[in-house]
């Protein structure tokens, strides 16, 4: 694919929450009703009572203008592309010779997902590593999500998204860069390699969402460890009841969460790695997430973001482009089998025992480690 020179025009962006958008949040945290418990108020039906009100009390102590400070001390910018208004993350590494690298985010996350990465790539000396290994990240929130906001119209698919975060690499005036996401960034990030522009130097995912094609002779090469990856499939197929409701009612959904942050923390029960209570990412940091969704006014755009591209119907595409894979603990489990053949080159595969589905917040330096490698391996 041959790019044209692209233009954009970048305007500086701060995060700037009114002291009444934060009394109106404390009062309505203050006049929290919980439902009535399940029998046995655990994670086994969804979120439980005996977790909100663990976590309303360090919401309501929550102190979001240190958060709010620490999210300002990077370079924020917006964009129009294709558009849309685009909020992003820009830094730059002080390292000649950084690598451009694009880090999507997840659902229900946002460009604060990284916030514990960005030093670790830009100032790899400072964390151990080697200062040709540096990177200069842009970290955008897809639209509809964090303060990509409002969504201008209709449409915005995930490989509508990968095209328009082309564009924005293109006009920050990177010929080349590569790509790291996890869920729906990483789904960005396959979509981009399938778009594969000029310069492209790979995708590196947490996850390939590779499934059983129905042929017989697939299974015959899979082992215990696979096995166990169909089963955990399996299971977050049964409890993940929120991709049928985004995927058809978004906007439905979006009423009970965009009035309600106590709603909106419980249905951002991902945090909790697909609500089963795995997960490492510290309260602090689920609080800084779904604070800015609650801020932000989220929730509508980013719970649209499923029908979306469950009514664009896409035909499976199989991908050349240079990828690598790293499968943590408590995440979905790519398996090897299935995604070696939608992706026919896998060049890097990594497994960690420990951490989930938000590694970026949960273990920083093992995927900061690992996106080192496998951009400095291009050979």
């Amino acid at each position: 694919m041959t790019n044209a020179t692209v233009s954009l025009s970048l305007r500086p962006f701060t995060v700037e929450i009114t002291d009444a958008e934060l009394a109106d949040l404390h009062d309505r945290l203050a006049r929290t009703r919980l439902p009535q418990p399940s029998p046995t108020d655990d994670w086994d039906a969804g979120t439980p009572n005996a977790y909100l009100r663990t976590a309303l009390e360090a919401w309501r102590a929550f102190d979001w203008r240190a958060a709010e400070a620490r999210i300002n001390s990077f370079p924020h910018f917006t964009a129009e592309i294709d558009g849309q208004t685009f909020h992003f993350v820009h830094v730059r590494s002080a390292h000649p010779g950084a690598t451009p690298l694009l880090l999507a985010h997840t659902y229900p996350g946002s460009s604060v997902d990284y916030l514990d990465l960005i030093d670790r790539l830009v100032d790899p000396v400072a964390h151990g590593g080697r200062a040709e290994d540096a990177f200069d990240v842009v970290i955008p929130d897809a639209p509809g999500y964090g303060f990509s906001q409002p969504l201008a119209e209709s449409g915005w698919t995930v490989a509508r998204v990968a095209a328009a975060y082309d564009r924005l690499m293109r006009g920050l005036g990177y010929e080349s860069y590569g790509i790291h996401g996890s869920d729906n960034g990483a789904m960005v990030a396959r979509e981009l390699g399938l778009l594969n522009p000029d310069g492209f130097l790979g995708l590196h995912v947490l996850q390939l969402f590779s499934f059983p094609s129905g042929d017989p002779a697939e299974f015959e090469r899979l082992d215990p460890a696979d096995h166990a990856g169909l089963a955990h499939m399996q299971w977050f197929q049964s409890v993940g009841g929120y991709n049928t409701m985004n995927a058809s009612r978004p906007q439905t959904v979006s009423v009970g969460l965009s009035d309600s942050p106590i709603g909106l923390l419980a249905y951002s029960e991902l945090f909790n790695s697909f609500g089963n209570g795995t997960s490492l990412v510290p309260l602090e940091t689920i609080l800084l997430e779904v604070s800015v969704n609650w801020f932000a006014n989220a929730a509508s755009g980013m719970s649209r973001s499923y029908l979306e591209n469950a009514r664009a119907q896409a035909e499976p595409r199989v991908s050349d482009a240079r990828t690598g894979v790293a499968v943590f603990k408590d995440d979905f489990q790519t398996i090897k089998t299935f995604a070696e053949r939608d992706n026919t080159n896998i060049v890097h595969w990594s497994r960690f025992e420990e951490g989930g589905h938000f590694a970026a917040m949960e273990r920083p330096d093992l995927l900061a480690g690992d996106i080192r490698a496998f951009f400095a391996n291009r050979d």
